[in-house]
């Protein structure tokens, strides 16, 4: 009996800290841009870093201040230096030197510098000099980080456009614009030397203000559309996200760069905008949001990419009310300066999953008889991967055995996936029968779905 006591007081403890590791997502980071003149002071944003599940902050430049607040979080921090400094950085080792030394040391490891992101879209910038200078200013700060110790514990890159692309359509076919070829050939023979990620921005936004009908905004919000097939690959992509960062991933495999990873360094959705803007609204912002933190904690990963998620920084951590242009530019915010959310993200610690919309269920007949939460015929796929990602991103569900290499992953299939989260996400919550509804999409089966290997968790009605 002692023993039988032990072991449950060890299993409580484990689950919560399986809990507790559960409310950080790794791969989930935030752009913290400063053109504004009410942002909140850096202990204050430091504070409310650490009550989310944000574990990395992009800075367009290195204020000291703020990677001095954000010493001893554990979070991960991007520091930019600003296209400006690219001639010097690149003409002056000791400028690199005098970079580093200014803007790293002082600071690391207590603040937890991971990437120095040099420039940012400078080949978007149609400054051939200042491109032509970016690689050297690249390898001096590179040779800077060596000499200070630091080589392989900070990365240095660049900031990509996805305008660098000639093609992203279908993703299969992605390729990069010729007219940069010959300098991003440089960039990535630096990025596959040195292990630096190549960073990205994909907007699926822009994509549906250049494409504003309906079907095209449930693909770019992560919502049940009907898909749109690769005629490459005979991949369905369900969202927009997904297709875009293929698309990159495409272009740097048939570069020969299979090796050097992709960090998405911005995406986001604007809440507001003028009268004459498509798409900006607080719905739209939510459910782009909200979906997008669910695909990535679902770790599904993109259909060239399965399995992880790709380091993703949301774009952005407030608004800026200095930014020119359209009023959708400083509506990004995903928390107002007075650090309450903009609208409900589900990046706090505290927040509760949201709970499917629930339907009355008739229970099955058969009492104590083993059920399982199964999705109905006839779902499309589309809507199937959005129970997937919903299902996979709550909190202490464990989607691993449907990861390459777990027990459930083949048949790899939507379907089957879906399926195995689904009944998983009913089965831990309490076998409530109105938890297995999803949308109207799923019933209550007393035929076991397990097969080999696989077994799906059961329970009783």
């Amino acid at each position: 009996m002692a023993t039988l006591r032990y072991i449950s007081a060890f299993f409580v403890i484990f689950l919560l800290h399986v809990a507790q590791l559960a409310k950080s997502d790794p791969f989930i980071g935030v752009n913290y841009g400063q053109v504004a003149d009410n942002l909140p002071p850096p202990d204050a944003t430091a504070k409310l870093l650490q009550s989310t599940s944000i574990e990395k902050v992009r800075l367009y430049g290195a204020d000291p201040a703020i990677i001095k607040a954000l010493a001893n979080t554990g979070i991960g921090i991007v520091i930019g230096a600003a296209n400006g400094d690219i001639p010097a950085m690149a003409s002056d080792p000791n400028f690199a030197n005098n970079w580093i030394n200014s803007n790293v040391i002082p600071f690391y490891p207590a603040s937890k510098i991971i990437l120095i992101s040099v420039g940012n879209e400078v080949l978007l910038s149609g400054d051939r000099n200042l491109m032509g200078q970016l690689l050297p200013a690249m390898q001096n700060l590179q040779n800077a980080l060596n000499s200070a110790s630091l080589g392989g514990k900070i990365k240095v890159s660049t900031v990509h456009s996805m305008a660098v692309l000639r093609q992203s359509e279908p993703p299969s076919s992605g390729s990069f614009d010729p007219n940069f070829a010959d300098l991003l050939k440089g960039l990535l023979e630096f990025n596959n030397a040195n292990g630096s990620p190549f960073p990205v921005n994909p907007y699926p936004y822009f994509a549906y203000q250049s494409d504003p009908r309906p079907e095209t905004l449930a693909f770019c919000l992560f919502q049940p559309n009907s898909g749109r097939v690769d005629s490459g690959t005979n991949i369905k992509y369900t969202n927009m996200f997904d297709a875009q960062v293929d698309a990159v991933r495409a272009a740097l495999n048939s570069m020969g760069y299979k090796g050097v990873e992709i960090v998405v360094a911005e995406t986001g959705w604007p809440y507001k905008g003028d009268a004459n803007e498509v798409g900006p609204s607080m719905d739209n912002a939510k459910a782009y949001t909200s979906n997008l933190i669910a695909h990535l904690r679902s770790m599904a990963g993109t259909p060239l990419m399965p399995g992880k998620s790709v380091d993703t920084y949301l774009f952005a951590l407030y608004d800026e009310d200095l930014k020119p242009g359209p009023a959708s530019e400083r509506s990004f915010g995903l928390f107002k300066p007075d650090l309450t959310m903009t609208y409900d993200n589900g990046l706090s610690k505290t927040t509760q999953a949201p709970s499917t919309p629930k339907t009355p269920v008739t229970p099955s007949p058969n009492a104590k008889k083993p059920a399982w939460c199964l999705p109905k015929g006839g779902v499309s796929d589309a809507q199937l991967q959005a129970n997937l990602d919903y299902a996979c991103g709550q909190q202490g569900i464990d989607c691993s055995p449907i990861q390459p290499g777990g027990a459930c992953f083949e048949p790899n299939t939507v379907a089957s996936h879906a399926a195995y989260a689904m009944n998983l996400l009913y089965q831990s919550s309490a076998k409530d029968p109105s938890n297995c509804d999803f949308s109207q999409t799923a019933a209550i089966s007393s035929n076991n779905p397990s097969y080999s290997a696989c077994n799906y968790p059961s329970g009783s009605t």
